[in-house]
């Protein structure tokens, strides 16, 4: 994260005299600065109030605007779900069945079998593929005509994120940026688990290409938000997941916020906590560790600016581990708190499972299409997303 820029940056939004005709020479930086007539001369005392007044509100703004940048000033709470592009059968994410799952993350791409420097929809998919086998374009393109908007996720718990798998920087930059173009998504979402989030080179590869590629989109004027999701315990995130957001930060990148990812906590949970309370306490050691990280990157943040910094994901119904289950009572229960506390992100695992299970299908395994609880018809996507009045990004 850079530091705010010093207040003379102002005076160069001064209008400089136009340039020069072709071959009359001479760099802009060379040639003398004017104000407008209205700055230098003004005829009367209101003139000069009223102009002083807009030199006013136009700093005021600089640093509202700039300071958004560097503290993640953001819009309310909002909620947007992982869709499993992947899985079979596929979850119709263009057809949403309410206002809760009209925003999705999709997930995820990671590293092409044939070439670890191509991006994949699950090591099944190339992009050209997806497009024509999935009919992914078309989908997005159906689901942001009826006001839908889509992410994309990198990486998750299978295969290789791109950065894991290719070497070349180079390359690296061009698999990122030939999925930003194609899809141009609300956000980039980084899910790092396993050796993903272990292999440190790979980390410094990925945060120097999203360094590189979120400069020069900004530089165009289309904006690049970035997410990073993290797994965590009641204890917060782990060393690792510290690590990556350093890693981040240190090359520049403006990360929107920190996901964590609220399940299948195992030993880290005690007997006597329950799936919400192991999340509140989760996104409270968050909360904890992201302050001192973006103090020693340089930024002071409040708490409220902090937990504006928070996304919270937890997985529907059963888990993966036996014994862990997050109830729709813990989904209302998450959402209050998450709003509460002002939150920026909500999201689940994954809107592919939000239905019960079928009679004949209700083992002890976590399903990649139901969640595994009797939800009647009440959706984990409802709970969690209803009525929310912030967008994604």
């Amino acid at each position: 994260m850079t530091a705010l820029n010093r207040g003379s940056d102002l005076a160069a939004k001064a209008e400089a005299e136009p340039a020069p005709p072709p071959g009359s020479g001479g760099p802009r930086s060379q040639r003398r600065l004017r104000l407008r007539p209205w700055l230098r001369r003004p005829s009367t005392p209101l003139t000069a109030a009223l102009a002083v007044t807009t030199i006013v509100a136009c700093v005021i703004f600089f640093w509202t605007w700039r300071s958004g940048l560097a503290t993640g000033a953001a819009q309310p709470t909002w909620f947007a779900g992982y869709v499993d592009v992947t899985v079979s059968p596929p979850y119709a994410f263009e057809e949403p069945s309410g206002p809760a799952s009209t925003d999705v993350v999709l997930a995820f791409l990671v590293a092409s079998p044939q070439d670890s420097c191509v991006a994949s929809w699950g090591a099944g998919y190339g992009l050209e593929e997806a497009g024509t086998a999935l009919r992914l374009d078309k989908r997005i393109s159906v689901l942001r005509s009826r006001g839908g908007s889509a992410s994309v996720s990198f990486g998750g718990s299978l295969n290789r994120e791109l950065a894991t798998a290719c070497q070349d920087e180079a390359k690296l930059r061009t698999a990122y940026r030939d999925v930003v173009e194609r899809y141009e998504p609300s956000f980039i979402d980084f899910d790092l688990e396993g050796a993903d989030l272990l292999d440190q080179a790979a980390g410094e590869r990925r945060a120097k290409a999203v360094a590189s590629l979120q400069g020069d989109r900004n530089a165009s004027g289309q904006r690049l938000a970035v997410w990073l999701t993290l797994p965590a315990s009641p204890r917060g995130l782990t060393d690792a997941g510290i690590a990556a957001v350093e890693q981040m930060l240190q090359a520049g990148v403006q990360l929107s916020g920190v996901n964590i990812m609220t399940m299948n906590y195992g030993a880290s949970r005690s007997s006597s906590q329950g799936m919400l309370e192991a999340a509140t306490a989760a996104a409270a050691a968050t909360h904890d560790q992201l302050g001192i990280v973006y103090q020693r990157a340089g930024v002071n943040l409040s708490r409220e600016q902090v937990w504006k910094k928070i996304g919270l994901t937890p997985m529907i119904g059963r888990n993966d581990l036996p014994g862990e289950i997050f109830e729709l009572d813990a989904a209302r229960g998450l959402k209050d708190y998450a709003v509460g506390l002002g939150v920026q992100r909500l999201s689940m695992w994954s809107l592919n499972r939000d239905a019960p299970c079928p009679s004949n299908d209700q083992g002890q395994d976590a399903s990649f299409t139901c969640s595994g609880v009797d939800q009647g018809t009440t959706r984990f996507a409802d709970l969690l997303g209803s009525g929310l009045p912030g967008k994604m990004g």
